[in-house]
């Protein structure tokens, strides 16, 4: 005997309760934002988590009576206006940090690009003649081993005055890891490449745009993100020589102040430029080489 499903009209059993669904529209949002959400979240969280741990240990490390180096506390008191307002100016001299990172970036962008330049046109005389292999290289190998600031004082009597003297130490500084990385890419193309060329009968400058540099270039951006970060480096070392508005300057002429946390704040900055400087270069290679890596 079957049990009455219904009792004065209503049902036993009460239906199931609908299921309230967001509209497609939301739905493909969530599925579209939740990804790049937790990939943000990943790529910023632990350096965050890093960052504050550090800044934690400093804290309590240098807070304490006696301490030789400045707290984040005191950094954050003393130089809150160069982190506030970084391109801030009050005199000729008396300008913010950024105005003087942009100052040195300038030189940077000079003397790296004639590097760059000079580097790859050398790079590839060096891969692809066997003779300027064996002629330039020993010198190359001599010559990139003396450090920067060795080249300071020939610069600054060849050309008697900064600017120009800084702007070949960065040349000088950046184009030897661009000419070696070039080289070696030159080498390793493979012979199917040049034996198309041959076939295609394609003339010296054809190769050159059309084999060489596609061929090489994922050993050449490797070459100018080496440079670069070796030619911010030496503007740093060089301006503290040097003198003028430059962020190196601005370094040494602060520590001739004892202004601690003011050299706190500089070498915050330069470690973030040098940071995106890296990062740019390495994005403009990734473009060019469509993620091929040299190997």
């Amino acid at each position: 005997m079957s049990l009455p499903l219904f009792k004065n009209d209503e049902p036993l059993v009460k239906p199931a309760a609908r299921v309230l669904s967001l509209p497609a529209r939301l739905q493909k949002r969530n599925l579209t934002f939740g990804p790049i959400l937790r990939k943000i979240a990943t790529a910023v969280v632990p350096p965050l988590v890093t960052v504050i741990a550090l800044l934690l240990i400093w804290q309590i490390l240098c807070d304490k009576p006696g301490a030789t180096l400045p707290a984040p506390t005191v950094v954050w008191k003393e130089a809150k206006d160069l982190i506030v307002d970084p391109f801030f100016v009050y005199g000729t001299q008396d300008v913010g940090l950024g105005w003087r990172v942009l100052v040195s970036l300038e030189r940077v962008g000079i003397g790296f690009g004639f590097a760059a330049v000079a580097g790859i046109l050398v790079g590839c005389l060096i891969g692809q003649s066997d003779w300027a292999m064996r002629g330039l290289d020993p010198v190359f190998q001599v010559l990139r081993t003396v450090p920067p600031l060795a080249w300071l004082p020939i610069s600054l009597a060849a050309f008697r005055d900064s600017s120009p003297s800084a702007i070949f130490v960065i040349f000088i500084t950046a184009i030897w890891p661009i000419i070696i990385n070039t080289a070696v890419g030159i080498r390793n193309i493979p012979m199917d490449y040049r034996n198309v060329a041959a076939v295609l009968r394609l003339n010296a400058f054809e190769f050159f745009y059309r084999i060489m540099i596609p061929s090489a270039a994922p050993y050449i951006f490797t070459g100018l993100r080496i440079g670069i970060g070796l030619a911010w480096l030496a503007i740093v070392a060089a301006e503290m020589l040097t003198g003028g508005v430059g962020i190196g300057f601005f370094i040494w002429d602060a520590w001739n102040s004892s202004r601690l946390p003011d050299i706190v704040v500089a070498l915050v900055y330069i470690g973030l430029v040098g940071f995106v400087l890296d990062r740019m270069v390495g994005f403009l290679g990734n473009l060019a080489t469509r993620g091929t890596a040299a190997s």
